[in-house]
Order: C-alpha cells, then structure tokens, then sequence
C-alpha cells in the first residue's frame, strides 16, 4: 500500500543536508551547505530512475526471478520490495532517523518470513552514516535474507569536469577478487583478481559487461576522486562480503554507484532452494542483524 501523500525526511548539520524518503527508506539528496553541490544521483529516468535504494530481501537477481523455500515456490523480482514499500518514520531529529518496514500479509505472499527491516541515517560532519538492521521477529522460525546498499553519485560534480576526470580508488591497495558476470547472473567459477592495488580510471567501458563485483573482508574505503577538483566521495564499509560498483555503459551516463552487499545474485546454475543460495544470509528465531556503511563528502 502506498500512501497517497509522502513526506520528505531532511536532516542536517553546519556540513550537509539530507532528504530521505518514506517510499524504500531511500536516500534522496546529499548536498554540500557551503558549496551547494548535490552529491547524490537525482534520479533521472533517461539514465537511471533509482537514487539509492535499499536492496531487500534480495540483492540482484534470482533465477527465472523465483525461490522456493518449504516446497513452495515464490516470485521476486530483481533486489526485492524493500524499495517499493512505504516505511514508517520511528525515529527523527535534526541529525537523525530511523525508518522501519515490518512484515505484513502483502509482504508474506513473495516472502513467508516475520521480520522488521530498520534503517537509520547519522549524520556526522561531512559523513552520513547508513544503518541497516534485520530483525526476525518470529519465535519459532528461520529467517534467509540479503541485503544491501546502491546508492548512486553524480560524476561528474562540477561542471568544469568531465566523467572521465575521474577515478576510483581503493583503500588499502590490494588485489581483490572479482566476480564477472554472465547475462543477468553470476559467473562464480570464472571469478578473477581485479587489479584494486591501484587506482582504476572512470570509463564506461569499465561497466560494459555491467556491474564490477569485488569481495571484500575487513574495512575498506572506496572512493571517487579527481585531479581536477578536490570534490569526490569517499565510502567506508566493513565486513560487506561483496561490493558493486555500476553505471549504465550504454548510456554513458554521469553516475556511479557503490554498493555494499550481503548477498549476491544468483548463478545460472542455482538449485533456487532458498537455504542453498549464494551469500544468503541467516538468522534463528528472534536474532538481529546489523551493518553500516558511511559516506563522506569531501
């Protein structure tokens, strides 16, 4: 159900401005208060209609967009409903805010599991800090999940620069594993080291096969610079299993996103049992799942 009047949610310190939306709890704006310059994709729709939605219970896409789980099969499109349900606003203040997304009769016919989907927005400084929490609030079952992050950037952010003045870097400078993919699925036996010990130049050529999918451990900052401004951005994340980074090639579009991931796209080969999928994610009865990322403007 989608109420007909939706608020916009602006937090705000002496650094930045953000504005989230009650629709998918997304992120709608970063914007520098000093310069003016609005870092997040804006969303439009000849390029990409999605700003940074919240990818839930899914990430990417399934086989034939369908699971089965207790010998029923279920349909879900590509990185769930999440983005599509209005959330509620459980928690606000001038820095703060926490949205929730709960279970419901509608959400039980794609996905028979009782959860609470929290997302909270921190603004520190020049950083957003972004809180993801799953809860299973069921007493007796299982829960499978993923979930994840795609936030968009615009690149270029001024107008005196191009997209390919810019480059990705990567912190720390070490190889990382890359995962192609193959069509609208993974490639997980065809996987390779992606040279992330240096930094990569932005072209669309990069995101001609789609998205790079690096695995990741630990804490690692991604970030999108140039030499040409000293305006970028900056993301940190830890213990992520899997990151992406996209842009629509075809259309030599001026975004970037970075996508932190727990879960992953299923292979062409996937048995579609839900306990058997790649990256999935568990919790028992009652348990609580957390992460965050953060970005930082700069």
């Amino acid at each position: 159900m989608i109420r007909e009047l939706l608020a916009l949610i602006k937090l705000e310190n002496q650094y930045v401005t953000v504005t989230i939306s009650e629709k998918g709890a997304e992120q709608t704006s970063l914007k520098n208060k000093q310069t003016g310059i609005e870092y997040l994709w804006q969303g439009e729709p000849a390029f990409w209609k999605g700003q940074a939605p919240v990818l839930f219970p899914f990430v990417g896409r399934l086989k034939d967009n369908q699971y089965q789980y207790e010998n029923k099969t279920y349909m879900m499109p590509q990185h769930g409903f999440a983005r599509n349900r209005v959330f509620d606003v459980t928690s606000q203040s001038e820095t703060a805010a926490t949205l929730s997304l709960l279970s419901d009769e509608e959400s039980k016919e794609v996905y028979p599991f009782d959860f609470r989907l929290n997302i909270t927005y921190q603004l520190e400084d020049e950083s957003v800090k972004v809180s993801y929490q799953v809860e299973n609030v069921s007493q007796e079952k299982p829960m499978y999940f993923s979930i994840g992050g795609h936030p968009g950037f615009n690149v270029p952010l001024t107008n005196d620069t191009t997209f390919e003045d810019y480059y990705l870097s990567f912190s720390p400078k070490r190889s990382r594993t890359l995962i192609p993919l193959k069509g609208a699925y993974i490639d997980y036996e065809n996987r390779t080291l992606g040279q992330t010990n240096t930094d990569i130049a932005l072209r669309w050529k990069l995101f001609e096969e789609d998205a790079l999918i690096y695995e990741t451990k630990n804490k690692n900052v991604f970030s999108i610079l140039s030499d040409k401004t000293t305006h970028g951005i900056s993301f940190s994340f830890e213990n992520f299993p899997y990151v992406g980074i996209w842009s629509p090639a075809n259309l030599q579009a001026p975004l970037v996103c970075i996508e932190p991931w727990y879960g992953i796209a299923d292979t062409s080969d996937a048995s579609g049992k839900l306990e058997e999928k790649l990256g999935i994610q568990h919790l028992k009865a009652g348990e609580t799942f957390d992460c965050d990322y953060t970005i930082t403007i700069h």
